[in-house]
């Protein structure tokens, strides 16, 4: 149909002209954007991919969508659970701060005299995703509290500070109703993992979870490596110590497919078969669990969120292998972490680590990880030059032990990281058994001659062996001293 008539298309000659790379202008955009709105031919899931790409059409079309929606004379807080009940936040982490970013346009210009610009809006909104998962997220660390929230706005509204009651309105309506996602897991997924590809059936987002922590779901991902582990739970989410009944070891069918480890109760054949557990692997470190000498062929998995796991590997070359492409890996595809305000400057809090694989050239992600590790040592100096004294009380003392022992991994873990794509630039191949090999004359892999401090049980340096007598109960009463009696003693 002509669109210079104002004939309505219909949704199936939008997508072909947009298929077919026809004419695409600001009449198309609003026709588009109505039925994306109005779900006339399409999923809620099929809306993102429309309005997060960096492209003129995409944008003028991300505008016309927002511009359906009303948010005046409400809050942000406000603004942003309507538009996150309407519309499905996916993509990279890029492609959801676009359409945040439009969100954020949209918003101001509903309500000109509440933000300065649409930058402010748009620091605000990320700081309220992120908020959310703080307060309402797996725990990571201490959660922000209202003045903390404060603080790390600081000066972030063009330059000056955003009004005092106003933020910790919006922290108090975060803290008391989360942020919703009006989307299922399993609508979500097949929108995103088209019917027949998905060999391992695993269901890789959770329903009303942060739409930027959520396991990838990359089915063109390659497979890195694959075989026999046997797997033991050994803490849970933030180092707690996970419980007796649920440490024993299981053996499972491991594929390392993208930045996620699928495990499976046996090879995959012919006959697609359901993964029991999936692990990411961003931000994570492997090394040998030198400690443990139950089993041999042992190496540690901290991930992320600081869950620890043991893995067993069939020989030493096998475990050697696993710990060089599991942290290659991670080094290759980590996304930088989010900014400060995420966490608190005044409490300390580790970083949420997004599991968005990263786009960056090896080149790029290098660089990126070397200025994340001379930030981290120059954060380590500072700390270290503040050594508490008598005068500290004892939360103060698990602070600073808490923040030294958070330091001292992510020195390294990131400086493993740095090593291991120097290496690979280096050599100039993806070719992993030759890359292994190079690796095991550097460290072993980066990953098994140095140990980790991270865990109480795991990595505790060797101490003078303290010889302990145990007694019956007989033993311990003889054992008291005999005083004689007052009586006694007088005469």
């Amino acid at each position: 149909m002509d669109m210079e008539t104002g004939v309505t298309m219909e949704t199936a000659d939008l997508k072909a002209l947009l298929a077919n790379g026809g004419r695409q202008d600001r009449e198309v955009a609003k026709q588009l954007a109505s039925k994306l709105y109005h779900l006339d031919g399409f999923r809620r899931t099929e809306v993102a991919p429309y309005l997060d790409k960096n492209n003129e059409f995409s944008q003028m079309l991300a505008e016309e969508y927002l511009q359906l929606f009303d948010f005046s004379e409400m809050s942000l807080d406000q603004a942003l659970r309507k538009f996150l009940t309407a519309f499905v936040l996916t993509g990279e982490t890029q492609e959801r701060e676009r359409v945040l970013d439009h969100f954020s346009g949209r918003f101001q210009q509903c309500n000109p005299e509440t933000f300065r610009s649409r930058d402010a809006v748009h620091t605000i909104t990320c700081a309220l995703m992120l908020l959310n998962t703080d307060l309402h997220g797996q725990n990571l660390g201490k959660s922000m509290s209202s003045q903390d929230f404060v603080t790390n706005l600081e000066g972030m509204n063009d330059g000056k500070n955003f009004p005092r009651d106003m933020l910790k309105a919006l922290y108090q309506s975060i803290k008391n109703e989360k942020l919703e996602w009006a989307v299922d897991a399993e609508e979500l997924q097949r929108s995103l993992v088209p019917d027949g590809d998905d060999l391992l059936n695993v269901p890789r987002v959770k329903a009303k979870g942060n739409p930027f922590l959520e396991v990838p779901s990359d089915e063109r991902a390659p497979t890195y490596k694959e075989g026999l582990l046997s797997r033991k739970v050994h803490a849970d989410i933030d180092g707690k110590k996970t419980p007796w009944g649920k440490r024993r070891w299981k053996t499972f069918y491991a594929i390392l497919k993208g930045t996620v480890i699928y495990l499976m109760k046996e090879e995959l054949g012919p006959n697609k078969q359901a993964s029991e557990e999936a692990i990411s692997i961003h931000h994570s470190l492997a090394s040998r669990a030198e400690e443990y000498n139950k089993r041999p062929h042992v190496f540690r998995l901290k991930t992320a969120d600081w869950r620890i796991f043991l893995f067993q590997a069939e020989n030493a070359e096998q475990m050697s292998s696993w710990i060089t492409r599991i942290n290659l890996v991670a080094a290759m595809f980590s996304s930088p972490p989010f900014p400060a305000a995420v966490g608190s400057k005044r409490k300390f809090s580790r970083p949420i680590l997004p599991s968005v694989t990263s786009k960056q050239s090896e080149e790029e992600q290098l660089e990126s990880h070397d200025a994340m590790l001379q930030s981290i040592l120059d954060d380590l100096d500072d700390h270290q030059m503040t050594f508490p004294d008598r005068k500290w009380k004892a939360k103060d003392f698990e602070e600073y032990k808490v923040k030294q022992e958070y330091f001292e991994y992510e020195k390294r873990r990131i400086e493993t990281y740095v090593n291991l794509l120097k290496v690979k630039l280096n050599e100039g191949t993806d070719d992993l058994q030759k890359l292994e090999g190079c690796l095991q004359d550097c460290a072993d892999g980066f990953g098994g001659l140095k140990k980790s401090h991270s865990s109480p049980s795991l990595n505790l340096e060797p101490q003078t062996p303290v010889v302990k007598v145990k007694r019956n109960v007989s033993e311990r009463r003889t054992y008291r001293k005999i005083l004689p009696s007052r009586r006694r003693k007088a005469l």
